[in-house]
């Protein structure tokens, strides 16, 4: 058996803790790292104490709004931001820290996570959003996709 590369390794944390969200849209994962090592995770879902999508319904899919609109829409706390309240919450500094995300950030994550210091986004899948785009471009903050290594 062939030991992951870092990327591999994280990004496949990130989609394992994907497997936690309650979402009924989009499973998303997150994993922050610094120096090889965990610092926090998250997945996408609604506030801890509160009612899951899953058993309420979608508000996002019962007033018909589009994937990459209107987030405030939504019952959800994003991967993304869930690991950075769980940094704050235990006080963990993540300035420096690289991201692994299973989904490319939406604006409202992109804000947070150029605020928290992260100095580099590797993510899965594509996502959406031009103003998230232009937020990364205007930062020296690393966006890339994830390309997993092809076996010898």
């Amino acid at each position: 058996m062939k030991r992951p590369d870092n990327d591999t390794y994280f990004m496949g944390m990130a989609q394992l803790i994907s497997t936690r969200s309650t979402c009924v849209r989009r499973q998303v994962g997150a994993v922050i790292v610094k120096d090889k090592r965990v610092l926090t995770t998250g997945y996408n879902g609604s506030p801890k104490g509160t009612m899951h999508c899953e058993e309420l319904g979608c508000i996002r899919d019962q007033q018909n709004i589009p994937s990459g609109t209107r987030h405030e829409l939504c019952r959800g706390v994003h991967a993304e931001q869930n690991a950075v309240i769980q940094a704050a919450y235990f006080g963990i500094s993540i300035d420096g820290a690289t991201i692994y995300t299973t989904t490319y950030p939406c604006s409202m994550c992109a804000k947070i996570l150029i605020n928290a210091g992260i100095k580099e986004i590797i993510y899965a899948e594509s996502y959406m959003d031009d103003l998230s785009k232009k937020l990364f471009e205007e930062t020296k903050i690393i966006v890339r996709k994830y390309t997993p290594k092809s076996s010898p």
